[in-house]
């Protein structure tokens, strides 16, 4: 089995432990089997070092929301609000997009989020095969659904279908990387009896769930109108609640739908970024953690944010709900880092230690360059690293213990044809606009 040790600066372990000094970690496979202060002294035959002296090591970031292929669309429909950019924009576009195109467009994200120091992200979308595949040679971690929707009988039946297939093939595929859930869009795209349905499939799949819901006031309004409740109290109506769920926005909940998913376990997905730019609103961050909810952050598609940049979500995190609490504490830095790293693994169902560079832990790491100017001086390393630090620090990344980026080189992808393709398929979309 391979081993592999990593050199540094300095290392956070996790949001509670930090070495503001020489560090290692030691890989065996994909895990960490040391990590630590100092250095590392024990058996160095057939072990491949890499040597940071330079750098701090950090567990790899977790995008908690997204849809990758849409980096197809960034740009493709700005300063719009949500149901007008949906309608009269993404849906259009979406409709001329092929298999061959979710494969470049899912790779352009990969190699986008690697080069910004993301591990493992979540994805919702079509032709998920063929997305699914980019994940496998990519070498990152993805969290994948096909996304279903219930307006009519063919959608409905196709999404069913199209999940079955998906989880059937890619379940823990690509050495494990690949984690497949159920992927409903939405209440206002998925009747009651079709949700009903999806909770009994993922039953009987053994898999989890993810959906949009209450990204909007207007969704609210909708919902209250058609069914004399929220988004929240409805999907738990529907069994959404009774299976592992992954809701993603959760921007106009109440106090009793937070109770409500607090006390069925349901993780959030916080998409500050995009749901400013779309004029959604600001998420009840605060209340969400006070209540204990499992909350990690994420980027939702390129087409809304328009990167897919977890330092600047991270960051986006930490001040925004300063400012609308009016309390500076109100989401420190080490909270936002955790939800960006463990807490946002356990929200995408990842195993214990997910997130961390500890014992036992997946080994997803990436690194920083300490001789930037955002680390220099350096009070408070998890500040610097949330306040001060963006992609453009990332110098190594690793997943599964394999080095996938090497000096801000990407080991895994041929970006030159990655561009290509996209250059290719943005002409083409042009063409037919």
């Amino acid at each position: 089995m391979s081993r592999t040790l990593i050199e540094v600066g300095a290392l956070v372990q996790s949001a509670e432990q930090v070495w503001n000094e020489p560090s290692y970690v030691l890989c065996e496979g994909d895990r960490v089997i040391a990590a630590g202060p100092g250095q590392y002294t024990g058996d160095k035959r057939d072990l491949t070092v890499f040597k940071r002296p330079q750098s701090v090591a950090m567990p790899g970031l977790v995008n908690t929301h997204g849809h990758a292929a849409m980096t197809l669309l960034r740009g493709a429909g700005d300063d719009l609000p949500l149901q007008t950019w949906l309608t009269e924009r993404v849906f259009p576009m979406e409709a001329k997009l092929t298999g061959d195109a979710i494969y470049w467009g899912t790779l352009l994200a990969c190699w986008e989020m690697l080069r910004s120091g993301t591990t493992c992200y979540t994805d919702m979308y079509m032709s998920m095969h063929n997305a699914a595949q980019a994940v496998s040679d990519s070498g990152m971690r993805g969290v994948l659904s096909w996304g279903m929707v219930g307006l009519d009988e063919t959608s409905a039946t196709n999404g069913i279908a199209n999940s079955r297939s998906f989880v059937k093939t890619w379940h823990k595929q690509a050495d494990r990387r690949i984690t497949v859930t159920l992927g409903p869009h939405a209440p206002y795209t998925c009747p009651p009896a079709y949700l009903r349905e999806v909770a009994d499939l993922s039953a009987e799949l053994d898999v989890a769930i993810q959906i949009h819901l209450s990204e909007t006031r207007a969704e609210v309004e909708e919902s209250l109108r058609l069914y004399n409740k929220t988004p929240i109290a409805h999907a738990a109506d529907c069994g959404l609640f009774e299976r592992p769920l992954l809701a993603a926005h959760c921007v106009h909940v109440s106090a009793d739908d937070i109770e409500l998913m607090k006390a069925a376990g349901v993780h959030v997905a916080h998409n500050p970024q995009s749901n400013l730019k779309l004029a959604s609103g600001i998420a009840p961050l605060v209340q969400m953690k006070q209540a204990g909810l499992t909350v990690g952050i994420g980027t939702d598609g390129a087409a809304s944010n328009n990167n897919l940049d977890m330092f600047e979500e991270m960051r986006l995190a930490a001040t925004l709900h300063k400012a609308t609490s009016g309390d500076a504490a109100a989401i420190p830095a080490r909270t936002a880092f955790a939800m960006a790293t463990a807490d946002g693994a356990a929200a995408v169902f990842q195993e214990p230690l997910a997130g961390t560079v500890t014992v036992g832990a997946p080994a997803d790491i990436t690194l920083l360059d300490m001789q930037s100017p955002h680390f220099l001086p350096t009070y408070d390393l998890i500040s610097n690293i949330v306040y001060s630090a963006g992609a453009d620090d990332v110098t190594d990344v690793f997943v599964a213990g394999k080095p996938v980026v090497v000096h801000r080189e990407v080991q895994t992808l041929d970006t030159e044809r990655i561009a290509y393709e996209t250059k290719r398929i943005h002409s083409v979309l042009l063409s037919h606009s």
